[in-house]
């Protein structure tokens, strides 16, 4: 989902939108002029004579920082209002100052992405309020003392018919793209390009995570080329996902592995959804019910058989290197790797004073938890998506649109869906659906080191599968992982800013 203002816990979805997408009516930098333009184009050297002054109140703290916005960080922009960087520094470090234990060269890069459902992102501002009202997150990481570049992207419902904009792969050539750029120029900005840490929730932490995975891959390239990217590297520090929805091509088959037990549903009602009302998160959206037609149920079971083969193919292992398998009833030690998770997360949530005690599904023993009923607990909520929950048989879920091309609109993605298709389609190209998926880049060398991972026990949007997969996949190619799934926390991000901080300063200061 796109949300042009920080995220702090507001439950997402994803959606089918499939109307032009022009720049928003709420973009509060709409009648600001491009940083970077020029009589010939767009510059990719920063220019800091650009810098503007300016303050704000966070918890009672005044906060002064300096702001360059609608930076274009590529010289042959297609969309230029969303192809932009917000670069905030705070001031301390334009008169040899410190916060934090950071000095304007030391200091981490922060980069959070509005990415969601793969909309079109426009950067966030500083000053955009969070939801509910609440300090956005770049406020609160220029309070921490890091340099924020908030970074804007294409989304899938840019452009007019026979011209789309922003299909796969544009929203991660993008985030390369503005990356790059911050290595280009990192000898004349505030922060270290090397320490480089991006942030992104649901499809945004789909992109977080691929952006760290396939650092520097040449499989991007001639996109580079397209847009004239700048000549760097675009290898990321470390990275921060919240909820990510990747590995599409097996997502369906994933969801229904944990979710089919559940016949009933509660999802948006987007009948009346535009790109503008989609992003105007001040009303509540009505919510649709029902239970799953026969129909329904059959591809259910397709999907959920699909899952047990796909993921003993990973031939995944757990720290312990024990293998994570599953037989032929989805049952195993990959189910059990994602129970362990559950009862840590619900052990952390006793040790800060909830109680849990009323919840059959699970065991508690002097005072803590020792099992989960993994069953159960699937059955403690209503499905979010009817199957197949990405890759929809009607082209109607905004992952088809998102795999469309420049003349069509919409398409499948896996092989199931377009066979049992019940509208003419085509398949996506099998290379861009490659290189939308990080799980296809976790043995890359130049993919990020550090890693944080958050998926809620109550988000039910994706299965719980995913993260645990990319999880798994990236330790045993040596990265580390810190990755939990928060106690009652639904589809949503940035809710923790001070656990995901403090992390940031643990492989920051090292």
């Amino acid at each position: 989902m796109t949300i042009n203002k920080p995220l702090s816990a507001v439950i997402l979805t994803s959606i089918a939108i499939t109307a032009h997408a022009t720049p928003q009516d709420n973009n509060p930098l709409k009648d600001t002029p491009f940083a970077n333009q020029t009589a010939h184009g767009y510059s990719l050297k920063f220019d800091p004579s650009k810098f503007v002054k300016k303050t704000a109140d966070v918890d009672g703290q005044n906060i002064a920082y300096r702001a360059v916005e609608k930076i274009v960080y590529v010289q042959h922009p297609i969309e230029p209002e969303y192809q932009t960087i917000n670069f905030y520094v705070p001031e301390a470090y334009f008169t040899n100052g410190t916060i934090n234990g950071y000095s304007a060269k030391t200091v981490p890069i922060f980069l959070p992405n509005s990415v969601g459902g793969y909309m079109p992102a426009l950067a966030s501002t500083a000053d955009a309020k969070g939801m509910g009202g609440q300090t956005s997150t770049i406020l609160q990481a220029l309070k921490q003392g890091y340099v924020v570049a908030s970074v804007g992207a294409r989304g899938r419902t840019l452009g007019t018919e026979g011209n789309y904009t922003g299909k796969a792969p544009a929203v991660i050539i993008d985030l390369k793209s503005a990356v790059r750029y911050l290595h280009a120029n990192d000898a004349n900005m505030a922060g270290d390009a090397n320490k480089i840490i991006s942030n992104g929730t649901s499809a945004g932490g789909a992109m977080s995570a691929l952006l760290g995975a396939s650092a520097n891959s040449h499989d991007y390239d001639k996109y580079f080329a397209k847009l004239g990217s700048a000549k760097a590297s675009d290898r990321i520090f470390a990275v921060s996902a919240y909820c990510p929805i990747t590995d599409l091509d097996h997502a369906d088959s994933g969801y229904e592995w944990e979710f089919h037990t559940l016949t009933d549903y509660e999802q948006m009602d987007m009948s009346k959804l535009n790109a503008q009302s989609y992003n105007d998160r001040s009303t509540p959206m009505p919510k649709i019910t029902g239970s799953l037609n026969d129909k329904q149920l059959a591809v259910s079971k397709d999907l959920q058989n699909q899952f047990p083969s796909y993921l003993n193919s990973l031939n995944l292992k757990d720290e312990n290197g024990k293998a994570l398998r599953l037989d032929a009833n989805g049952k195993g030690s990959f189910k059990d790797f994602i129970a362990k998770q559950i009862i840590a997360s619900a052990n952390k949530a006793i040790s800060e004073g909830k109680d849990l005690s009323n919840i059959s599904y699970l065991t508690i023993k002097d005072g803590k938890v020792v099992a989960v009923d993994f069953d159960g607990y699937v059955q403690h909520k209503k499905r979010m998506k009817t199957p197949p929950a990405f890759d929809a048989l009607d082209l109607s879920a905004g992952e088809n649109n998102l795999f469309g091309d420049k003349t069509t609109n919409n398409k499948h993605f896996t092989a199931y869906s377009l066979k049992n298709s019940s509208v003419a389609s085509n398949l996506a190209d099998k290379d861009i659906v490659r290189v939308m998926n990080a799980m296809n880049y976790a043995n890359n060398p130049y993919a990020s080191q550090y890693w944080r991972i958050r998926a809620g026990t109550d988000d039910y949007d994706t299965s719980h599968a995913i993260s645990a997969m990319l999880t798994a996949k990236l330790r045993m190619n040596g990265k580390a992982v810190d990755y939990a799934l928060p106690w009652g926390v639904p589809h949503s991000g940035d809710y923790d800013l001070p656990e995901l901080f403090a992390w940031i300063d643990g492989i920051a200061k090292k």
